[in-house]
């Protein structure tokens, strides 16, 4: 989280509740430049409780009016995940909602106080407590430890240069699980190689060599994300049919359906799968 991008939108008119909530989000999510967000439409959607179409509409908006830009894309489950920055420069031309300050501050017994109060719009708050800060690098050691181990213990070496490379990885954007992944599946497919046909750890981290298994897990990602759509579009066609296939229809595929906006609610009401 940047304290300074979160204090600079919270600073400035949005023009809506909704654009000033989805602004906040994800200025929490940003680096103090305003790059490396990366969350979904759907995480947006359900931290802030907004519609889905309001969500979309909103990052659309900020898009196209310059508020953010795409800078690069992360592998996930369902394909990958768009990866914004919030253009600092292009929040500062919008209007301020702070009030005038003369800075003459508040006074006790006639000896001045500070100029701002601490909730003062320019007041940039203090970075979470030590201890905090601390848990949060604790869990993050201990998700690098993981991926460090997972590697064929014959082949490790330069433990600190590999954590390092691990870290940096994470900080571009990489999830940790899919680099835990990719090692694993380097240790399968490399398992009963001779000495002189691996890679020590060190080398293999610095040259970047989990990319083509992050590759393959995208392609395979989309791969599935493809024969899902097939299959529910399958399935809606038997909805709309009335097709008696229905009755091998689920609630989960039902409700997969809906949010899709595949079938109507009168649709699954005469196929006989909704009250």
């Amino acid at each position: 989280m940047s304290w300074r991008v979160a204090n600079e939108c919270a600073d400035r008119r949005f023009g809506s509740a909704a654009r000033k909530q989805i602004i906040m989000f994800l200025a929490d999510k940003a680096s103090d430049d305003g790059s490396g967000i990366w969350c979904s439409k759907g995480t947006i959607q359900r931290h802030t409780e907004l519609g889905e179409s309001t969500v979309k509409r909103t990052i659309s908006d900020f898009l196209k009016e310059g508020i953010l830009i795409e800078t690069g894309r992360r592998p996930c489950k369902n394909g990958f995940t768009v990866i914004y920055r919030i253009v600092l420069a292009r929040v500062m031309t919008l209007e301020s909602m702070s009030e005038p300050d003369d800075g003459t501050g508040s006074t006790v017994d006639g000896v001045r106080g500070p100029g701002w109060t601490p909730n003062h719009p320019k007041t940039i708050h203090k970075p979470p407590t030590r201890k905090r800060a601390e848990a949060v690098a604790a869990v993050e050691d201990e998700r690098f430890e993981k991926i460090w181990t997972a590697y064929p213990r014959d082949r490790r070496r330069g433990k600190a240069a590999c954590l390092a490379r691990i870290a940096e990885a994470v900080k571009e954007g990489i999830d940790s699980d899919d680099l835990l992944r990719a090692v694993q599946d380097y240790a399968t497919e490399s398992e009963g190689f001779t000495r002189s046909k691996v890679c020590f750890s060190d080398n293999w981290f610095a040259d970047r060599r989990w990319q083509r298994f992050l590759e393959a897990m995208a392609e395979e990602r989309q791969t599935q994300t493809a024969l899902a759509a097939d299959h529910h579009a399958r399935l809606a066609a038997w909805v709309r049919d009335r097709s008696p296939m229905c009755k091998h229809i689920t609630a989960p595929q039902v409700t997969a359906l809906v949010a899709a906006g595949l079938v109507t609610d009168g649709q699954l009401r005469a196929a006989g799968l909704a009250a």
